[in-house]
């Protein structure tokens, strides 16, 4: 299956919340909504690096990072959602 992202977009005034994805909100400085800001951040951080002349298997391997942290993030934002398995 390839990886996507679904539009991502704002509808609502500010008033100290945030919607999640499954439509429940929060307030903003919830712990939920900070660790999906850090690994968006540390996400954007290995986009940056890719951006430079590096091996081929250590692009492969910041790819695969980057989509995992796009599952940890989809955890995040949508309660009791699993997208992350334990490997055996």
């Amino acid at each position: 299956m390839g990886h996507r992202l679904s539009k991502i977009y704002t509808r609502t005034g500010d008033k100290g919340t945030t919607g999640l994805g499954d439509g429940s909100r929060v307030s903003k400085d919830d712990s939920r909504v900070d660790a999906y800001g850090e690994t968006d951040e540390l996400n954007s951080v290995i986009g940056l690096l890719l951006c430079e002349p590096l091996s081929d298997q250590l692009q492969t391997w910041l790819s695969e990072i980057q989509h995992d942290l796009f599952d940890v993030g989809a955890e995040l934002c949508i309660p009791g959602h699993v997208v992350i398995k334990q490997e055996a």
